[in-house]
C-alpha cells in the first residue's frame, strides 16, 4: 500500500458536526482531508457517508478510541471502506484520556496490543495512524504506524514530534482557531475549548514537557497558553499558526474552527491566505 497523500490542509470536526453537504464544500475549497473527532463509532458510518458525497479527499478518524471500540470491529470498517473507496480512508486510532475511561490502565501496553489485533486483522501499518503526545508514543507511532496525530498542541511541540518520528512518518498535528480580531472575545471562545483538557493530565503533562507550569494550567489557563494552543485573529494570524506547524515538520495541519456553527468562512479564508 502506498504512502496515502494528504495535502498540507486538512480539517478536524467531531463526528456530530459533519455531513455529506460539509464534506463536499471542504473538498472543493482545497482541503486534503477530513479528520472525524469526537470518537466516532466503530461502525464509521459517517466515514461512508463523507466517502461517498466527495471524489478525493482523504477521510480519517481522529480518533477511534481503544477503549470503545474492539480492534477487530473497527479492522473490519477499515477494510470495507479502504475497499470500497479506493484507499482514502485512513484510521487514526488512540487511547484517549484516563478520565474518560474507568478500565484505563497500563496504556502503553493497550496501544501495543491493539496495533497487534489490528496486525491480526490485516490493516496495514501504511494505513493507519497514532494519536501521540509523548515521546514513547510517538516512537511507537514511527514504528507500528503511518504517522502520528497529535491532538491540542503548539509548533513546538510539532519540532519536538518531528524529532521523535524521524524524517519520514506522517505527522498531523490539529490546530484550533478563533476567526475574530477582538481579543478579549475570541479569547473567551478558546478558553471555553480549552477549559475541559486543562483537567486531563495526559494534556497538563505535554504542556509541561512545553514548559508551561501549574500557573499556566490553573484557572481556566493562562492567556499565554491558550494563545499558544488557540490561534485567534484575522485570517492571517490563522494562516501564520497553520504555516508554523507546517515549518516545524508537519505533513499536514488539521484546522479546527471554534466559536461558528458555520466553519466555512474561516476555512476559506485560511485557504485563500496560505494559497
Amino acid at each position: 500500500m502506498d504512502k496515502i497523500e494528504l495535502g498540507r490542509l486538512g480539517i478536524w470536526r467531531p463526528w456530530s458536526m459533519l455531513d455529506a453537504e460539509l464534506a463536499k464544500d471542504v473538498e472543493d475549497l482545497g482541503y486534503g482531508a477530513i479528520w472525524i473527532g469526537g470518537s466516532p463509532r466503530g461502525d464509521l458510518k459517517i466515514a461512508e457517508r463523507l466517502l461517498g458525497a466527495t471524489d478525493r479527499i482523504v477521510v480519517a478518524t481522529g480518533i477511534v478510541n481503544m477503549w470503545a471500540t474492539p480492534a477487530e470491529e473497527v479492522a473490519a470498517s477499515y477494510h470495507r471502506l479502504h475497499d470500497a473507496h479506493g484507499g482514502r480512508f485512513l484510521l487514526g486510532v488512540g487511547i484517549g484520556h484516563p478520565e474518560a475511561t474507568r478500565e484505563y490502565r497500563s496504556p502503553y501496553e493497550t496501544i501495543v496490543r491493539y496495533l497487534d489485533r489490528l496486525d491480526e486483522a490485516d490493516v496495514p501499518v501504511e494505513g493507519r495512524v497514532l494519536a501521540a503526545l509523548g515521546p514513547k508514543v510517538l516512537r511507537l507511532a514511527a514504528e507500528r504506524a503511518a504517522g502520528a496525530h497529535p491532538y491540542f498542541t503548539t509548533p513546538e511541540h510539532t519540532r519536538e514530534a518531528r524529532a521523535a518520528l524521524g524524517a519520514g512518518p506522517l505527522l498531523v498535528p490539529d490546530q484550533k482557531v478563533v476567526l475574530d480580531t477582538d481579543t478579549g472575545r475570541a479569547r473567551a471562545v478558546a478558553r471555553e475549548a480549552a477549559e475541559r483538557y486543562l483537567g486531563l493530565r495526559n494534556y497538563v503533562n505535554s504542556f509541561k514537557r512545553l514548559g508551561f507550569t501549574d500557573a499556566d494550567v490553573a484557572d481556566g489557563g493562562s492567556d499565554a497558553l491558550v494563545d499558544a494552543l488557540i490561534a485567534h485573529g484575522d485570517a492571517a494570524a490563522l494562516a501564520a499558526r497553520v504555516s508554523g506547524h507546517l515549518d516545524a515538520g508537519a505533513d499536514q495541519v488539521a484546522v479546527q474552527v471554534l466559536g461558528e456553527d458555520d466553519p466555512r468562512p474561516a476555512l476559506r479564508a485560511i485557504a485563500e491566505t496560505l494559497a
